[in-house]
């Protein structure tokens, strides 16, 4: 039709380098990733950012997983059918370093920090796949603490070869690992788990072995080759290693009962599974589960803030790049002073985000396990909880587009809650940091020891700084003001931390972080930095290329 003529739309968001376009990334990958792993990470982040990697994206989000209980003669088989635009991504993922890789002795120095910065680049393009590849990330650091299961499963976790398929770990080029711990009546709290396991030595996989009789309410890719399940021994609360397939080639018991209809996440199957007389091998003490799998679930917290920081950065990219082409009111959006300050916002979440996520992982390339301890738990309160309401804001800046699934955005909204939910919820992670301060008070010096490297930089981050220690230091952490006011602690330690290495290592938009989210000079929305800020909005913005 001669009236249709398209004017005034943004060019289709495809074609650019994830990582070069992306400086708080690019630095922190210059800072502590070395010279070759950088460099393979650029290609990544290249091919991210293509049309057929971000087309794959899509297709795989838009189909979901299906469930086959049965055969067609009738046979139970309990598999899930996966679209193509799944296994490309997993291909991909897994071939780029990004499962147990950094686990294992080969890789040293810098392996987790090229893994994370890989990860945040790679989920920009589908978030879905990650879990597999996050939780096959993750079982490596409990895995290691067994030297037999190490031996076993570790090789194949760190593979670089993608291998679906339900098949002994022996006919297998590499594999894939998930977890099990929720179950219907406890949720979080993981002690009320009714799953049983009774000890059957001499069964048909290596360890000590036990059956395990129960109902698992949240377990996400049931197609993974093995699993760390929580069930509940003579002992106690146990850890155990969980094959779908056993060494002579038949099928541990593992009946999917079905599959999640999730908010989002569309292409990761997460199912219910029922386990009857299914094989397990002990992975630590009995009564020591929560113990032997918290390894796995301090990796998995850290990809929760790695998996959000990559959704946070993907939305303002994408509402930046819509800014840059749309004209309204005779200037580019890009152009237009409130949406400049939305947009620097935005940016500057994405940015104190991104950092703190790379010094978490930075940390455990160094062994400062201490601060790990507390970072990760605060990172996953603060930077999960942001997400939400930051791609909310993102999606508004392009208007009834962002509201149009074609544009990238709405899939971005949906995820966005995903982390905060998962790995402990906020009230869950919130009380997490009060139990580490009081039980672990090394882990809240290590974090003090960090904040006063940039002392003496900004007297309001100082005094904030020294207000959110002393409230730390002075909890008592069995009173009920400390369990009702545990979000606000976080907040304010994870507030101070963010600040501090923004000044350490993003000195060009520090100051604007600090007077928005330390001095208090904000509003309750995105978008309402202080009008002596906005000559400060063309730095924070040309950090996003």
């Amino acid at each position: 039709m001669s009236t249709h003529e398209v004017t005034n739309q943004a060019e289709p968001f495809v074609d650019g380098n994830f990582l070069d376009a992306d400086r708080a990334l690019y630095e922190a990958v210059s800072r502590w990733v070395e010279g070759d792993d950088a460099g393979s990470l650029s290609e990544l982040g290249r091919l991210a950012g293509t049309a057929e990697a971000q087309e794959h994206g899509r297709l795989a989000d838009a189909n979901r997983p299906i469930l086959h209980t049965h055969d067609a003669r009738g046979n139970r088989i309990d598999e899930v059918e996966f679209h193509p635009s799944w296994h490309w991504l997993m291909t991909q993922a897994v071939g780029a370093g990004l499962t147990a890789e950094p686990w294992t002795a080969s890789v040293a120095g810098t392996a987790h920090a090229r893994r994370a910065a890989g990860f945040m680049l790679w989920s920009r393009v589908e978030a879905g796949h990650g879990c597999p590849v996050s939780m096959s990330y993750a079982a490596g650091s409990a895995l290691r603490r067994d030297a037999e299961q190490a031996a076993r499963w570790l090789p194949k976790l760190a593979s670089r070869s993608y291998d679906f398929g339900i098949r002994p770990l022996t006919d297998k080029a590499g594999a894939i690992a998930g977890m099990g711990m929720t179950e219907k009546q406890g949720g979080s709290d993981v002690r009320a788990n009714t799953t049983v396991a009774t000890s059957s030595p001499h069964g048909p996989i290596p360890g000590d072995t036990y059956r395990l009789t129960g109902h698992k309410w949240f377990c996400s890719a049931p197609m993974s080759d093995v699993f760390l399940m929580l069930a509940q021994a003579p002992g106690g609360l146990t850890c155990f290693v969980v094959p779908r397939a056993l060494d002579d080639g038949t099928r541990n018991p593992f009946a999917l009962q079905r599959l999640k209809d999730k908010l989002g996440n569309h292409s990761n199957a997460s199912s219910e599974v029922e386990l009857e007389g299914t094989w397990g091998a002990r992975l630590g003490e009995e009564g020591r589960g929560v113990r032997t799998i918290i390894d796995m679930v301090g990796a998995t917290r850290l990809d929760c803030v790695l998996g959000s920081t990559a959704t946070m950065r993907d939305a303002v990219s994408r509402a930046v790049h819509h800014a840059r082409y749309r004209v309204a009111f005779g200037r580019r959006l890009i152009d237009q002073p409130l949406m400049r300050n939305v947009l620097a916002d935005l940016a500057l979440e994405a940015e104190a985000a991104t950092v703190l996520a790379m010094r978490l992982a930075h940390a455990f390339d160094t062994g400062e396990s201490d601060y790990a301890r507390l970072g990760v738990a605060l990172g996953k309160f603060w930077v999960c909880k942001r997400t939400a309401p930051m791609v909310a804001e993102a999606l508004e800046c392009l208007g009834g587009n962002g509201y149009v699934e074609e544009n990238g955005l709405a899939r971005l909204y949906r995820e966005a809650p995903l982390n905060s939910i998962w790995e402990g919820s906020g009230n869950v992670n919130a009380l997490d940091v009060i139990r580490a301060i009081s039980r672990e008070p090394a882990s809240l010096e290590a974090l003090t020891k960090e904040l006063h490297r940039v002392r003496g930089a900004s007297r309001v981050l100082d005094d904030h700084t020294d207000r959110a220690v002393e409230q730390a230091r002075s909890l008592r952490p069995d009173s009920p003001e400390a369990a009702f006011t545990a979000r606000s602690i976080v907040e304010q330690l994870a507030v101070a931390v963010q600040a501090a290495l923004l000044v350490e290592h993003s000195p060009s938009v520090a100051d604007a972080f600090i007077a928005s989210r330390v001095e208090g000079d904000h509003g309750h929305t995105f978008g309402t930095l202080p009008a002596d800020l906005a000559g400060a909005t063309g730095p924070i913005l040309d950090r996003i290329s």
